[in-house]
């Protein structure tokens, strides 16, 4: 076996198998340029070649997947990445080949000083990075929740090592275990009418403040069940949370949700706004059908309902792409 990791390239191919396609549309935390070159995993001595070239994430899952970024006084922020010689010890979790053909790792550990820089989550940074930090920070977070919850093995209680580069941990009896990903649906509900008196339907989670004075409202979500469709669950959700039925529904694409492990599959779904609204007061203690007119006022920040202004999901959401896919139709 050369001594050279052989870069950026899957078996067969001259170029790195990239995610992302010239005008991407889709939901901000679904961008990538990352390879995941998941072939590699298992090359331990490959992997130990590209650690010394690679490249490193610094992520602290603890403070819920915090990383340094600079760029923000300038309007372009960017990771900040180090070389294997200024990493922490500590799991080494593989993330793949960016197109430059540089290998990519993450290290879960407390975030040093560096000059210029913040620490910020994908919650809140996640949009406004590139495709390729995109990309990088929503896989390590993803992955970091994973080991941070799994140290132990759910099966026996015995200590769990990692193994597979980062993509699998395995116990005392060299029983192995795999991240997992679990299913959950998104839906904005519309009356399918066009024009600005279209309209959506949002509701406020009874767990959700009013933060610096808005309130804020989104789409209808909940996790697929054991031996349920998304589409099912779909049905399922909005019928509990609200109590309306559906006419139709439409898939419109998905991103991952690392809060802690989640994959968000998002919809929009047709429904007929003359049903009474009948909210589970658990989940939602206020659901609203707002214009498309509405909804405009409430990107902009000026729209009040009994002197409450009324907001709407953070813009790293699937939840904001659906309004706005809805919106902008």
């Amino acid at each position: 076996m050369s001594s050279e990791p052989d870069i950026g390239e899957r078996p067969g191919s001259s170029e790195p198998d990239v995610g992302e396609q010239p005008g991407w549309g889709g939901p901000p935390l679904a961008r990538t340029t990352l390879d995941r070159a998941a072939h590699h995993r298992t090359d331990a001595e490959w992997i130990a070649e590209a650690w010394k070239t690679g490249l490193v994430l610094l992520i602290d899952i603890s403070k819920g997947g915090r990383a340094l970024i600079t760029g923000l006084d300038q309007g372009e922020p960017s990771l900040v990445l180090v070389g294997a010689d200024a990493a922490p010890e500590g799991e080494r979790l593989f993330l793949g080949i960016d197109a430059e053909g540089v290998p990519i790792f993450a290290v879960d550990t407390p975030l040093p000083e560096h000059p210029g820089a913040e620490a910020r989550t994908l919650r809140d940074i996640g949009h406004r990075l590139d495709s390729r930090d995109a990309g990088i920070l929503t896989t390590a977070a993803a992955l970091g929740n994973w080991h941070a919850s799994h140290r132990f093995s759910p099966l026996n209680g015995q200590p769990t090592t990692v193994i597979e580069a980062g993509w699998s941990r395995v116990d005392e009896n060299g029983k192995a275990m795999w991240p997992r990903t679990d299913p959950a649906m998104i839906v904005l509900v519309h009356d399918g009418i066009a024009g600005p008196q279209g309209r959506c339907l949002l509701g406020h989670n009874a767990s959700w403040p009013t933060v610096d004075g808005v309130r804020r409202f989104s789409c209808l979500a909940g996790y697929v069940e054991p031996g349920e469709s998304t589409e099912a669950a779909v049905v399922r959700e909005v019928r509990e949370e609200v109590g309306i039925k559906l006419r139709s529904l439409q898939y419109e694409g998905s991103q991952s949700w690392p809060y802690p492990g989640s994959l968000m599959l998002g919809y929009l779904a047709e429904a007929d706004p003359t049903q009474p609204i009948v909210v589970d007061p658990e989940e939602i203690d206020e659901a609203l059908w707002l214009t498309r007119s509405e909804i405009a006022q409430m990107i902009s920040g000026e729209f009040e309902v009994a002197g409450v202004r009324l907001g709407l999901p953070m813009r790293s959401s699937i939840a904001l792409y659906l309004i706005e896919t809805w919106l902008n139709a």
